[in-house]
């Protein structure tokens, strides 16, 4: 009876910190889902539709369709990151936080909590993102189940770089700083407009490392059947990535980084 009671009431803790985390981007949708649709219509117009027509081919496939995958993983991962960091950084200044701290929900499900309002964000702003594309090309889907597995994984892997993002920082302009010195080179040099066989060795040798490249080739593959990588090797990265992250976000938790003084 008594382990029913603590499943009952972790799951009642879980669905309770989850639909205030989706509230809290669907209520501010203009702010939220409507900026990334835009700029993601922006790119296809510039990059797709202007520029693609002089580039041609590329593995196969017009130059739109190859970076319509791209695009679209871009925005689920901005959107994931932006989500928990912006949620939990609000939480821990305005001192709140600390009353999920002192209960006696587990560390954990606080973690889950706002790992799956990011990912609910990161994968509706994907959704908008894939039926936009639509109007611009005639992209196919080559296998569901790998497009929706790899979504899935990379907003985990943002939601967990957000939510340690979001512990780290001191002050709002802290939230901004990884955003634009780390997570936006990692997207222009993850294979987004390009194929990394177009690359040097060395810098072809320096794509392994950036989690972006399995993101995006993985999500090209489910949608176009094609990748620079291993399909199942890149998704085993992006589990090593999940894992090693959510593992590491649940220890700042326990030692409190950040957020007890």
């Amino acid at each position: 009876m008594k382990t029913v009671m603590d499943t009952s009431y972790k799951f009642i803790a879980l669905q309770t910190i989850v639909i205030k985390e989706v509230r809290r981007f669907l209520r501010i949708w203009v702010q939220t889902l409507v900026p990334p649709v835009i700029t993601i219509a922006l790119y296809f117009v510039i990059f797709g539709s202007l520029i693609g027509n002089r580039i041609g081919q590329m593995g196969g496939y017009t130059y739109m369709e190859f970076i319509v995958p791209g695009l679209i993983m871009m925005a689920v991962i901005n959107n994931s990151y932006a989500n928990v960091v912006s949620s939990f950084f609000s939480q821990k200044f305005q001192r709140s936080i600390e009353e999920l701290l002192v209960s006696p929900v587990p560390n954990y499900i606080i973690l889950t909590g706002f790992v799956i309002g990011g990912v609910c964000r990161g994968m509706a702003v994907g959704l908008i993102a894939s039926i936009i594309s639509l109007f611009f090309s005639g992209v196919h889907m080559n296998n569901i189940l790998i497009t929706v597995l790899v979504v899935m994984l990379a907003s985990i892997v943002f939601s967990l770089g957000g939510f340690i993002n979001a512990v780290y920082a001191n002050k709002f302009d802290d939230i901004s700083i990884i955003p634009t010195f780390v997570l936006t080179p990692l997207i222009y040099l993850g294979g987004v407009f390009y194929s990394v066989e177009l690359l040097p060795p060395f810098w072809k040798a320096v794509s392994q490392i950036n989690p972006i490249f399995y993101m995006v080739n993985a999500f090209r593959y489910g949608v176009l059947g094609i990748s620079d990588v291993d399909i199942g090797f890149a998704i085993f990265m992006l589990l090593l990535f999940a894992v090693g992250l959510f593992s590491f976000s649940l220890w700042l938790l326990h030692r409190g980084k950040g957020l007890r003084h």
